[in-house]
């Protein structure tokens, strides 16, 4: 992975510097927000960028103490600071922060398919597809019985009669199979794992993703006239389906080709291009109606496999990746509703439970069928529990489709995201670790940085002089 290093390893002086400067910030914030209450208004989005940015790094480096990845950091402090526990940021700004996320979804997708190779895929065809099939089927199932044995604990889907329930619970089942792309790049970024388990992984949440949206499309066909009775089965959203994947497809491989291009002809100011891409594009697509993530993703996979600037291009997206997802998964934190979460927790840590306990038997299963090596079959599924914002989105077209019982719905997808994007993380991590995956090099210090340039410098002086001597 392109990403950041890990840093060199800190004393308890250190640890305890950032401790205090992070408690100091938050303090200093808390005491001039109450103070001057007009100072949260107008604080604005580039304040509360600069300090998520600011304590979410902090947060990483003293959660990394007890082993947690750095991702777990970063939800800490957006928590922390959101609307509803010290409220240093409102709502109103958290807003504004998710369309600053577009940018940090379209690099982690770029950064996502690029990482995928032709040959590594042709390799681990075999794996990917046993993982999908049993994964895309047993999990929808099994958690479609799930919700209908939680119907007496489940509000919304008490005055259901059996076919809705049955209708609902399908719905579920395929919001369950869907994992999270950032989740697993941030945690390859943070660790530098290379391996069997760490590229398994990637490959498959990086392809279930176009799994997940034609299931999505397929479940709502078939579960309209059962919830619905006055409705009648429609392919309209197969037609809609196909309009939005091959339109990401065909839009994706045209933006792919034209960065390989613009990389060979120009290759300056790439940070540039990818925020026009970021925000100009991201909105485009919305009016399109493609879906950006599949567009930005296949852009990547061409850059990659269809020209020589794929090293160049995660190299340069990686520039920026510290910086994006500490502001995206801190910007989650400071989002997530937690009194929601405290009001659902109990059946949404029955349904995140389920979930994992059948995708830890599905993943060991396709492991097994498909001959992984032992450490694949072993740790496989850790990096499968994860959700994030495509589970958010699936239940925001659940919630539109069917407005009787959607809200209900939508506030447990949340509550379940937020159990699951808290823990999901921490296993993959765990998972990478124990694998012995980790790189576990330090990241070189100033002073060896600057001496390895003063090097670099002295070789051009010294290649110079022999030019000049031959040319005389």
């Amino acid at each position: 992975m392109s990403a950041a290093a890990h840093a060199e390893p800190k004393t308890a002086l250190t640890r305890a510097v950032q401790a205090l400067v992070l408690v100091a910030l938050f303090g200093l914030l808390y005491a001039a927000t109450r103070l001057v209450p007009e100072l949260e208004s107008h604080a604005g989005t580039i304040g509360a960028v600069g300090f998520l940015l600011l304590t979410g790094t902090l947060a990483s480096e003293l959660v990394d103490i007890i082993g947690l990845p750095h991702l777990t950091g970063y939800l800490l402090a957006g928590i922390v600071a959101g609307p509803h526990v010290l409220h240093l940021i409102d709502h109103h700004t958290v807003s504004q922060l998710t369309t600053v996320n577009a940018l940090a979804l379209a690099l982690i997708a770029m950064e996502g398919g690029a990482e995928l190779k032709i040959d590594g895929l042709r390799k681990g065809l075999r794996s990917l597809g046993w993982a999908t099939l049993l994964q895309s089927l047993a999990v929808p199932m099994v958690m479609t019985g799930v919700v209908i044995a939680c119907k007496p604990l489940i509000p919304f889907l008490r005055p259901l009669s059996t076919s809705a329930l049955v209708g609902v619970g399908l719905l579920w089942g395929t919001l369950a199979i869907s994992r999270s792309p950032s989740a697993t790049l941030g945690i390859l970024a943070q660790t530098r794992a290379t391996g069997p388990v760490a590229s398994s992984t990637l490959t498959f949440v990086m392809t279930s993703d176009i799994v997940v949206v034609v299931l999505m499309a397929a479940a709502l066909m078939i579960t309209r006239p059962m919830i619905d009775p006055g409705s009648s089965f429609s392919l309209r959203d197969l037609q809609t389906l196909g309009h939005e994947l091959l339109g990401s497809v065909a839009l994706g491989t045209t933006l792919g080709l034209v960065l390989a291009a613009y990389m060979r002809l120009v290759g300056k100011q790439l940070i540039l291009v990818f925020l026009a891409l970021g925000f100009g594009l991201s909105e485009m697509l919305g009016y399109l109606r493609f879906d950006a993530l599949l567009t930005f993703m296949v852009a990547g996979f061409v850059v990659q496999n269809l020209s020589k600037q794929g090293p160049r291009f995660i190299k340069s997206i990686g520039e920026t990746g510290s910086v994006v997802y500490v502001v995206f998964f801190a910007t989650a934190g400071a989002d997530l509703d937690v009194p929601l979460l405290r009001a659902l927790w109990p059946v949404a840590l029955l349904l995140c439970g389920s979930r994992a306990l059948v995708t830890w038997i599905m993943a060991r299963l396709a492991s097994r069928i498909a001959g992984d090596p032992p450490v694949v079959r072993r740790w496989a599924w850790a990096g499968l529990v994860s959700q994030a914002g495509l589970a958010l989105g699936i239940s925001g077209v659940v919630e539109r489709a069917f407005p009787s019982f959607g809200s209900g719905f939508r506030a447990l997808a949340i509550a379940t995201v937020a159990i699951n994007e808290m823990v999901g993380p921490v296993l993959f991590k765990m998972a990478l670790d124990r694998s012995g995956e980790t790189s576990t090099a330090p990241r070189p210090s100033i002073s060896s940085l600057e001496a390895a340039h003063e090097m670099v410098e002295a070789a051009h002086a010294r290649a110079d002089e022999a030019h000049k001597k031959e040319s005389a």
